[in-house]
């Protein structure tokens, strides 16, 4: 992987970890989310690390690998997600006939962005730099915004795979749509907040 295509992978990975803890920290003021809490945030934080490592073959891969390979690639990055969530209280069987095609369009999308931004990152210069040549601040702010809306998809398809306490299975498909509120919300936030930053005013970047 390029040094430009490493930052990038860097600036993704923080991206969404700054996502999954907004998240958290909204769904911990949530009832009857805090009470499930215990069984989905495990779920999430292992699957903020599993979509990191996706992320990053997508960007190093960015307009040189097919997307039926990159997918291939995901499944695989799965099944290790799965091997090492097997002491949790995850079912495990993933739903990919609901998670692929989300999943594709997110390769996609971020495929297609990362080639844009390492095609236009001018020598020397930061992310900030390429970001700025390659978007407006509208365009950057829905961009972040349809990839986080993307993964909150996916996320919200995999935590049916959560075995819930009795008293909170009634409840599921309430939590699970709560639980897509709140990060579609997150997303929209951080995505201002992403855009904000890049185009603020100040040292030359």
């Amino acid at each position: 992987m390029s040094a430009r295509a490493r930052a990038l992978a860097r600036l993704n990975r923080a991206l969404l970890q700054a996502f999954s803890r907004r998240a958290t920290g909204a769904l911990r003021a949530t009832l009857p989310l805090r009470l499930a809490l215990p069984h989905l945030e495990p779920l999430l934080a292992r699957n903020v690390a599993k979509e990191v490592r996706k992320d990053a073959l997508v960007i190093e891969r960015a307009g040189r690998a097919p997307l039926a390979e990159l997918l291939a690639e995901a499944r695989r990055i799965d099944r290790e997600f799965l091997t090492g969530v097997g002491g949790m209280p995850i079912r495990i069987v993933v739903p990919y006939a609901e998670i692929e095609p989300l999943r594709a369009r997110r390769v996609a999308l971020l495929g297609d962005a990362a080639r844009r931004i390492l095609d236009a990152w001018p020598p020397g210069r930061r992310a900030r730099a390429a970001l700025r040549a390659c978007f407006t601040r509208a365009e950057l702010e829905a961009l972040v915004r349809e990839d986080l809306r993307l993964y909150a998809l996916e996320t919200r398809a995999l935590s049916g795979a959560v075995r819930l306490p009795a008293i909170l299975r009634p409840a599921r498909e309430a939590i699970a749509e709560r639980l897509l509120a709140i990060m579609q919300a997150s997303a929209s936030e951080l995505a201002r907040d992403a855009a904000e930053r890049v185009f603020r005013s100040g040292p030359r970047p």
